[in-house]
């Protein structure tokens, strides 16, 4: 963060889910629909709080389900109106539905997606589950490592979905518990400050402006539909060059900077981990640790999940000797998403590091400092010998035999 630009006087603390909430309220939201879901809940719980307290002039209805809440901001974003919702896990499995019609629709609402395991069994701790459940949605989705990040992904998120060259929803993800329920400092804007970097909204295509009828959710089946969602994806890869524009303007007005991937000491690291949320900050914590002891490792995390960053991943993996891809979220039956994305982009590279997939943090389960330095000086040992020791992927944390998987050739 850029000194100059910080106010001491202008500190707040604020979790996570207060930091969604002011968010919303400086954004000016038209309407907001919920069906609050831990943890989640003091998301919408903040804003209401607003709402009722006379802060506010958007509405806020309280639907019956997840579902009815995605299709209440569809309804209310047709019509002309900034839009925005909150929910996790099980949720965000109700609403996914509904978000491929949003992003179809082409409806620019705010979702801010609280990280949580799914069920079965149940749990309300944190992991990225949900996030990797909704990545082919059609959805951008941001990442956030504390209350700070959030609080300025979700401003951001209302700029960027609303843009004209964009217009798709956008998801706004922090770590369940581990950022929403944690109070740290934050340097927010003031409220003129934050809605002028967001902007006026600007509606397109409203259902009430009456001298230009539009009908929305249309049926097209193979006449059109293959045209409308290469326009779609088209929207979607071609959105960085508009984050990147909102991240320069985020940097000036507050001092603090966002890049599409984040890195820490990475030019000179054999070993590099990939990374996402809360595990992304720690493992700087254990990075300075290992680098006392001589190894050269570095963290990486992709701020930008929709569309994934491939070329620029690609390009900063080049002189990698060793990756590790942390997926926190249980594979069914495969190699965790993260580990796919990291592969796929280098797979037409130069550069043949060796990629293993770590499965780790399920339900909240802990990744401490200690660990993650076990994780690093692992891969360094097979950096240094040239091969994996026998299986890509390993579960890192559960009690019980050890877990290894997909076996080596050669």
């Amino acid at each position: 963060m850029n000194k100059k630009n910080m106010d001491l006087n202008k500190v707040e603390v604020w979790d996570g889910n207060t930091a969604n909430a002011q968010a919303w309220r400086q954004a000016s939201v038209d309407v907001v629909a919920a069906y609050p879901i831990t943890p989640s809940t003091g998301t919408v719980e903040g804003y209401a709080s607003f709402h009722a307290n006379g802060y506010v002039d958007g509405e806020i209805v309280m639907v019956e389900s997840e579902h009815a809440a995605m299709s209440g901001c569809i309804g209310a974003g047709a019509a002309g109106a900034r839009v925005a919702t909150a929910t996790a896990s099980q949720g965000l499995a109700l609403m996914s539905e509904v978000l491929y019609q949003a992003s179809g629709m082409r409806i620019p609402a705010v979702l801010c997606l609280v990280n949580r395991a799914l069920a079965a069994p149940l749990n309300v701790n944190g992991d990225h589950s949900d996030m990797y459940m909704v990545r082919d949605s059609g959805c951008i989705q941001l990442d956030s490592c504390n209350p700070q990040e959030a609080y300025d992904m979700t401003l951001s998120a209302f700029r960027i979905g609303e843009h004209l060259d964009v217009r798709l929803p956008v998801i706004s993800n922090q770590d369940g518990f581990m950022t929403s329920h944690t109070a740290q400092n934050v340097f927010p804007m003031s409220d003129k400050e934050a809605y002028d970097f967001v902007g006026e909204y600007k509606s397109v295509n409203s259902l009430l402006n009456f001298d230009n009828p539009v009908t929305h959710g249309v049926q097209t089946e193979e006449d059109w539909h293959m045209e409308h969602k290469a326009k779609q994806h088209d929207a979607m890869m071609n959105s960085p060059k508009v984050i990147l524009d909102v991240f320069a303007d985020l940097e000036k007005r507050t001092g603090r900077k966002y890049n599409l991937v984040e890195k820490y000491k990475c030019d000179d690291a054999d070993v590099i981990m990939v990374a996402l949320g809360t595990t992304y900050e720690t493992a700087q914590v254990a990075i300075e640790r290992l680098r006392k002891e001589g190894l050269k490792v570095g963290v990486m995390m992709p701020r930008l999940f929709r569309p994934f960053p491939l070329d620029i991943i690609a390009d900063e993996l080049q002189n990698a000797k060793a990756i590790v891809c942390m997926d926190r979220a249980a594979p069914g039956g495969t190699t965790g998403a993260l580990f796919n994305e990291v592969s796929g982009a280098l797979i037409n590279t130069p550069a043949r590091p060796l990629v293993s997939d770590i499965i780790y943090g399920l339900g909240g389960r802990d990744m401490t400092v200690n660990i993650l330095c076990d994780i690093f000086r692992n891969a360094d040992a097979e950096a240094k010998a040239g091969k994996l020791n026998g299986c890509i992927q390993r579960w890192v944390g559960p009690r019980g035999p050890e877990m290894k998987y997909y076996k080596v050739q050669g």
